[in-house]
C-alpha cells in the first residue's frame, strides 16, 4: 500500500516521457501506482529498480512521489520555519517544493513569516497533509529522563487550568504545573528545567526553578532588587497574600518567606508591619 506522508521504498514498474511510475512490487499489474516526476528520477533508473521516496500530494491533490526527504514525516514533531502567511493559514518550509499548510484553526498562537514553530504532521479530513501546533497527541511518553534530571524543551500550549505544556527535546510530553509557573512564559519559548516527577503514564512534570536550598540565593537577590527599585522599602512583607507575592515577585509565598528569612539572617533587611526595609550599611 502506498502511504501518504511516509518514506517508502518502491519499485519502478513503468517508464513514461514525464517520469516513472512506482508501485510496491513489479509483479501485480493492477496495484496502486504513483508518479515520480522526471526531474526526480535517479540517472539510469529502469523497470524493476527500487527507489526510496516520500509520498505527498501535488497542487491538484494527486499522490506524487519525491526523492527529496522532508523535515517531517507523518505524526513526527519538529520545528519548521514559516515561509509566508496566507488567507487560510501559514505555509511552512519543510524541504519540499510545495510548502506545508498550517491552518489557522491548528495554530495555538499567531505566527508570522520567518518565525520557527513546533508542529506535527497529520492528515486532515480532506486526506491532505497539514501541520498542527497541537502536538500533544504526537509526543512520546517513553523518555530516558528521571527525577531531578535537567531537560530542555519548547512550550507549545499554555492552560490556565493545568500550566504550560512542554515538548521536551521536541519529542517527549512534559508539563510545568500551574503552581510552578512564575513570570511570563510564551508559546514557542525554549525553556530549561528539571524533572520533578515521572508520572505513571511516562509524562514528565517539570519545574523551571531550582530546589529550595539552591534557589534561595537567587530569590534573595530578586527580593533585594525589588526593595531597591522601591527606594529601599518594599510596600508589603512576608505576611502578604500569596496572590500579591506571586504577582509582584513571581514566586510562591513559601519561596518569598525563605528568601526574606535569608536576608533577615544576613542583616540586610528589617521587617515592619507593612513593609520590608533595606538596612543601611
Amino acid at each position: 500500500m502506498i502511504q501518504l506522508g511516509k518514506r517508502q521504498t518502491l519499485v519502478v514498474v513503468k517508464t513514461v516521457e514525464f517520469g516513472v511510475y512506482l508501485a510496491e512490487n513489479a509483479e501485480c499489474a493492477a496495484q496502486e501506482k504513483v508518479l515520480l516526476p522526471g526531474k526526480q528520477v535517479p540517472e539510469g533508473a529502469k523497470t524493476g529498480d527500487e527507489i526510496e521516496v516520500f509520498i505527498y500530494k501535488d497542487s491538484k491533490d494527486r499522490l506524487i512521489a519525491t526523492t527529496r526527504m522532508p523535515a517531517l514525516t507523518l505524526h513526527q514533531v519538529g520545528e519548521l520555519t514559516v515561509a509566508q502567511v496566507g488567507n487560510i493559514g501559514a505555509f511552512l518550509d519543510w524541504g519540499l517544493e510545495k510548502d506545508l499548510l498550517l491552518p489557522f484553526r491548528e495554530q495555538t498562537a499567531k505566527v508570522q513569516a520567518g518565525q520557527k514553530c513546533l508542529v506535527a504532521l497529520y492528515i486532515d479530513k480532506s486526506s491532505r497533509l497539514c501541520a498542527t501546533m497541537n502536538v500533544y497527541p504526537y509526543l512520546d511518553t517513553d523518555s530516558p529522563y528521571g527525577k531531578d534530571d535537567r531537560v530542555e524543551g519548547t512550550v507549545y500550549e499554555i492552560s490556565r487550568e493545568f500550566g504550560a505544556f512542554v515538548a521536551v527535546d521536541n519529542r517527549y510530553s512534559g508539563l510545568i504545573p500551574k503552581k510552578e509557573l512564575y513570570g511570563e512564559i510564551h508559546i514557542g519559548e525554549r525553556i530549561r528545567g528539571r524533572v520533578t516527577e515521572v508520572k505513571e503514564d511516562g509524562k514528565l512534570n517539570l519545574s523551571i526553578r531550582e530546589k529550595a536550598y539552591l534557589q534561595i540565593g537567587t530569590d534573595a537577590e530578586k527580593v533585594m532588587e525589588a526593595i531597591e527599585r522601591c527606594g529601599g522599602a518594599l510596600p508589603f512583607n512576608d505576611k502578604a497574600s500569596p496572590e500579591v507575592i506571586r504577582t509582584e515577585m513571581q514566586m510562591s509565598k513559601n519561596e518569598f518567606k525563605r528568601a526574606v528569612g535569608h536576608l533577615l539572617k544576613a542583616g540586610k533587611i528589617t521587617i515592619t508591619e507593612k513593609a520590608i526595609l533595606k538596612n543601611k550599611n
